[in-house]
Order: structure tokens, then C-alpha cells, then sequence
């Protein structure tokens, strides 16, 4: 009986690791339009009302995200066995078979469209169009040199566009500047994760494993991550400082996050450069004491101002 309970018990555990609770903080992005929708002067949307809706909206995203991985993990199944560390997956090291997997991403994936069929029809319609390009990612498009990130960074748009897809009445417009700005640091984020796997001591492996990898140069990521970091730094300043910024949220003072957004992402290439941690910002961002109480003195120093009533500034 103990055995069969340990085993068990270690299916579940493996099944839970495949799933990459790790990665769900990417979802967080989810509840950007939360965030700006509260901080919006003219939409009178209530924080604990939209939470009712942003948060099983962000749940459904985590589900299907988590579908998506299997997914991936099955897709790459052999190239993962030749890799030194992926071949611990538990897809890859077979604690969970294929027929496993695949029927725990298939009731992920129609959890998560019930559920969105449920919320919203728009929320819907953007989580069918992120496992569409994931999928395609998955089988094609992670080939590609540059492209890969760039769909990487789309993902993250996609996020952005569910939180504000879930509120129908009334409706919470979002910004093509915050947008913009979520794209860019995605795709940061991205050229980083590129630049650490470049540049690792497991990089021949990487590089047999995927074969975009191959065509990037340590040099170009380099220029990338620099002109990227810069433009996201640039863009977020402009947004915050926009006079319809301004006027949206009835306050100039979005602007003192500036220095806050600069520093995360000075510390960020801290780590990718000093200490070879670029890999894993998923991780990084719930183990980096620096960058996690960079985070949070964000989603503060946002609330505080979004708290601010209009004419108050």
C-alpha cells in the first residue's frame, strides 16, 4: 500500500513539475490591465469588483500555458533526452508517458477554453490565438533566429490584451503604448534568455538541441539587449509623461516609477553579465531579493498613485 501511495505521490509531483508552476509569474501580466484600468480616471472601475474577473482570467491562463508546455515538452521529447540537463524533464526521463501528457494538456487546454467561453468571448478568442501560436512555435517557429524571440515577446502581448479582453461592461481600453512597452521588455527578457544559453558552458549541447541557436552571434545579442534595454527605458518614460497619460490618470506622478523600471532592469543585466543568471527569469524573479522588491515597490508606488484622486496631484 505505501508503495502504490509513493508512487502516487511522485506521479502527481512529476506531473506538477511538467506543468512548470515556476513559469505562471509570466501571467502576472495578465492583471496589467487591471492595474491601468483602476488607475483610469473615466472608467470608475472598482479594484475588488475587476479582481473578480482578472483573477480566474490570469487561473485560465496559467492552466493553458501549462497545456502549452506539455505540448512543447512532447514535441521535443527526443531532442530533450540528448540535452545534459532537459533530459531530467519528466516527459523526457519518462516518470510521465506521452499518453500521459498529452491527456493532461488536452483537459488543461478545454478547462481553460470552457472557462474563458464562460468569462468572456474576447478573452476567449485571445487564448485560442496564444495556443494557436505557441503550438506553431512549438513545431516551427522556436527554428528561427530572431523570429523565435519575437514570438516570444508576442506571447506576452497576447497576456496583456486577455486581461483587458475579460471586461466587457464596461469595457477597459489598453494602451498601444503599454502595449509596446510589454513587448519590449519581453523581448529583453528573451534576448537575455538567448544571450545566457549563447554563452553557457552547456552551449554545444543547446546549440545541437536548437537549431536557431546556432545562427545567433554573442556580439549581435549584445547590440540587442542593448538597443532593446534602452528602447524599453525610453518608451516607458515617454508613456508615463504622455499627456494623455496624464490626463488618463489624472496625475504626472506615473513618472517617479521611472527610476524604478531602470533600476529592475540595470539589476537584470547585473545578473545576465556579473553572475550568468539570464536564463531563468521566471525564477530569477521570485529568488532575486533585489529584483523582487524592485517589483513590489513597483505594484505599490502604481497603486499609491492610481489611489491618488483626480486634482489631488
Amino acid at each position: 500500500m505505501d508503495h502504490k501511495n509513493n508512487t502516487g505521490k511522485n506521479f502527481l509531483v512529476s506531473l506538477l513539475t511538467a506543468m512548470r508552476p515556476t513559469q505562471w509569474t509570466k501571467n502576472a501580466v495578465v492583471l496589467a490591465a487591471l492595474a491601468f484600468g483602476y488607475g483610469d480616471k473615466a472608467q470608475h472601475l472598482e479594484l475588488l469588483s475587476g479582481l473578480r474577473l482578472a483573477l480566474p482570467a490570469a487561473l485560465l491562463f496559467c492552466l493553458c500555458s501549462s497545456g502549452v508546455y506539455l505540448i512543447n515538452d512532447l514535441i521535443d521529447m527526443k531532442s530533450d533526452r540528448e540535452h545534459p540537463a532537459k533530459r531530467y524533464r519528466p516527459i523526457a526521463s519518462g516518470r510521465i508517458s506521452p499518453i500521459q501528457a498529452g491527456i493532461t494538456a488536452a483537459i488543461l487546454l478545454a478547462t481553460a477554453f470552457a472557462g474563458g467561453w464562460l468569462l468572456s468571448r474576447p478573452f476567449l478568442t485571445v487564448i485560442l490565438a496564444y495556443v494557436a501560436l505557441q503550438v506553431v512555435y512549438s513545431l516551427f517557429l522556436k527554428r528561427v533566429a530572431l523570429l523565435d524571440v519575437f514570438i516570444i515577446a508576442s506571447g506576452f502581448v497576447l497576456r496583456a490584451i486577455a486581461g483587458a479582453a475579460v471586461f466587457q461592461d464596461p469595457p477597459v481600453p489598453i494602451s498601444p503604448w503599454l502595449l509596446l512597452c510589454t513587448f519590449l521588455l519581453a523581448l529583453f527578457l528573451a534576448l537575455c534568455k538567448r544571450r545566457q544559453e549563447k554563452g553557457s558552458i552547456e552551449s554545444a549541447a543547446s546549440a545541437r538541441q536548437r537549431i536557431s541557436l546556432q545562427k545567433y552571434d554573442l556580439q549581435l545579442l549584445d547590440q540587442l539587449i542593448a538597443a532593446v534595454s534602452a528602447a524599453t527605458i525610453v518608451t516607458y518614460a515617454i508613456y508615463t509623461l504622455w499627456p494623455e497619460t496624464v490626463a488618463k490618470f489624472g496625475s504626472s506622478q506615473l513618472g517617479f516609477t521611472i527610476p524604478i523600471v531602470m533600476f529592475g532592469i540595470f539589476r537584470y543585466l547585473d545578473l545576465l553579465y556579473r553572475q550568468d543568471k539570464g536564463d531563468r527569469p521566471e525564477k530569477l524573479l521570485l529568488t532575486d531579493v533585489p529584483l523582487l522588491l524592485t517589483v513590489i515597490a513597483y505594484g505599490t508606488a502604481v497603486l499609491l498613485i492610481f489611489s491618488i484622486p483626480r486634482g489631488a496631484a
